[in-house]
This record gives structure tokens, sequence and C-alpha cells, in this order.
């Protein structure tokens, strides 16, 4: 437009130019005179003495007043022409925002003049596109999270529920079955625990978003002590753990969490590998960055499921069937984690074996 308005005062510029030096003063000076003398005389009824007086008068002595009303009468127009486009851009751009907001599909067009305001709105109508479609994804993985909880949450209670009536209804159970009855309420309830424990551990790590009070800690010690401590479990579905730890790894954070990642990935490992099968545990350096890996045999992650898993409302439909499933939220819980002490978390699947592969920022001392 700034160009437009340009371009008119220059031609009202031009076309002053050319009434002074042609038509005033220049080659049409005398037909412009004599068509005067004439007009005057026919049309006024004036003599040629009174119509050549008028002429020096009004337009020989007024030449500079009329050159100067024409060139504001065309730089008036110009300046009308401009804010008439300008007006019709910003009529288009509006409809193009309306579109863009009521009609996220709809494709926006805008005159080529516009072109990089149309880009920079095909963009924001993309990453709003996105966000809606994330939006919808999410409030669907909690629709599904809560319908899972319910199909798990009731199962376990109603054993409990049953368990604990059979107790009190039938006195005359023997001491052994009134410890079988009570070991498998027990162990129900158990799993009830774990369910609420996941799902409040992810409400609060939405709530908290630091990373907690950070120490440097011994990673290799963490991960061989945890590696121990799985041990019941690893030989519950007769695992064998093999453990490759480098020496001297450390890093910068909140020991309780840090251990709750590893921890959650491991029982990850563990629900999902083959009776009879192998859990690696890696650690090394890699430049400037603690490099773990948690490989388990057993069940395959599609690769299409690889990037999901870590969602906080998503889940692997064999989560439902497994005993030691969760709910879906463990890996979750584990990347937030992660991302808050500075690393990345993520997964790898060949067909026969799964890789968690974390990596973590050392800390180095002054």
């Amino acid at each position: 437009m700034l160009l437009f308005v340009v371009a008119g005062t220059l031609i009202a510029g031009l076309a002053g130019l050319f009434l002074l030096e042609v038509v005033v003063d220049g080659v049409l000076q005398d037909p412009f005179a004599r068509f005067f003398v004439w007009a005057a005389r026919t049309l006024f009824g004036q003599s040629e003495y009174e119509a050549l007086e008028l002429y020096r008068q009004a337009i020989r002595g007024n030449k500079q007043a009329f050159l100067t009303a024409g060139m504001l009468v065309l730089m008036l127009a110009a300046f009308y022409l401009a804010m008439g486009r300008f007006t019709r851009w910003l009529e288009e751009i509006r409809l193009a925002l309306r579109r863009v907001v009521e009609e996220q599909d709809a494709p926006v067009r805008l005159p080529r003049e516009l072109s990089p305001l149309q880009e920079d709105l095909d963009a924001l109508q993309r990453q709003m596109k996105q966000r809606e479609d994330a939006a919808r994804e999410s409030e669907q993985r909690k629709q599904d999270l809560v319908a899972f909880l319910a199909h798990d949450l009731k199962t376990p209670l109603t054993s409990v529920v049953g368990y604990l009536t059979l107790l009190r209804d039938e006195p005359g159970l023997d001491a052994a079955q009134r410890a079988k009855f009570t070991g498998i309420a027990l162990d129900k309830a158990e799993r009830l625990e774990e369910l609420l424990g996941e799902f409040f551990d992810i409400t609060r790590m939405d709530l908290d978003s630091g990373a907690g009070e950070r120490h440097p800690i011994q990673l290799s010690m963490l991960l061989e002590q945890l590696s121990d401590e799985f041990y019941p479990l690893f030989a519950e579905k007769e695992l064998e753990c093999t453990v490759e730890i480098q020496h001297h790894l450390v890093v910068l954070g909140d020991p309780d969490k840090l251990a709750r990642v590893f921890d959650n990935v491991l029982r990850n490992a563990v629900s999902y590998s083959t009776p009879g099968g192998r859990v690696e545990v890696r650690a090394r350096k890699v430049e400037r960055q603690a490099e773990i890996v948690v490989r388990n045999e057993g069940l395959e992650i599609p690769e299409g499921e690889l990037a999901n898993i870590f969602h906080k409302f998503y889940r692997l439909d064999a989560a439902r069937s497994t005993r030691t499933g969760g709910a879906g939220l463990g890996l979750a819980i584990a990347k937030e984690i992660v991302e808050l002490h500075g690393g990345a978390i993520r997964a790898e699947s060949n067909g026969r074996f799964t890789s968690f592969v974390i990596t973590l920022p050392l800390f180095e001392e002054d």
C-alpha cells in the first residue's frame, strides 16, 4: 500500500509538471489560451479584450494555485484508492482469520501482496489443527484410562469383597483355608494399591513441575542396588538378569525420583518378558551423558506404538490382561521425571528384544 501511495504522489507530481510545462507554459499554451478566449466570448458574451484579460488574471495569475489544487486532488484520489485497497485487505484478513478459527480445514486465500501473511495463517491453522487433534486424542486416552481403571479396579475389589465375605460367613473353615483366602484377599488389595498409586503419582507429577532437590548421585550404585532388589521378581518369572554398569557414573538429580524411573522401567521389563527370558541392564558414559539401557526378551512393542507408550493416558491393550501391567502410567511418570532432569527416554524393539534407552547429563565437579 505504501508503494501505491508513493506511486500516486509521483503521478500527481508528473501531472502537475505536465500541466505547467505543456498546457500553461508549453506547446499547448496558445491553443489552450485561444480555446479559453473563444469559450469566454461564446458562452459569456465577452469581448476579445475582456476574455484575454480574464485569461491573464484567472489562469496566468493563478497558475501555481491551480497546479497545487490539481496535485492535491490527484494525491487525494491516490490516497482514496490506496485506502480502498487497504480496507479490502483488512476485510479479507478478517474473513481468513474467521476461517482459521471456525473452519480449520478451509484453505486460506489472500491476495498475492499478502502472501507472507497467508503463509503465517497457514502455519497457524496447522498448529491449531494439531493441538485440537492432540487435545481430542488426550481426552480419548483419559476416557480409555477411566474405563481401564474401572475394569482393573473392579476385578480385584470383587475378589477382596468375596473372600472377606467368605471368611466372615464360613466359621467352619480350617486354618489352612483361612490362610489361603486371606492371602488371596491381601494380594488383590495390594493390586488395588498399585493401581491407585500409579494414578496418584501421575497426578502429582502434573501438579509438581520441579525436579525436586538435586544432589550428585552415584548412578552405578543406584542401578546395582535396584537390580538386586528385583531379584525376587526375576526369580518368580525365571528371568536371567545380566548387569553391565560402568563405574563412577555421577548425575545431578533427585535420588528418589530417579529411582522411581528405573523402578518403573524394570517393572515394565519384567511384565513384558517371556518366562525364562533375559533382562539386561547396561550403563555407560557417552560423551557428556550417562546412557542407561534396560533390555528385555519377550513381547514385542509394535513400531507404531513405540512413541505412544510414554503418553500419560496411553497403554498397550496387552497391559490389561497382565497382572503387573498397572494402569499404563509407569512409563509416562518415567518420561516426566527424566525430562525434568534434562534427559530423554526412548523405546526400541526389533521383534525379539525391547530396549528402553535413558540418557541423563553427567555431573562434572568444578
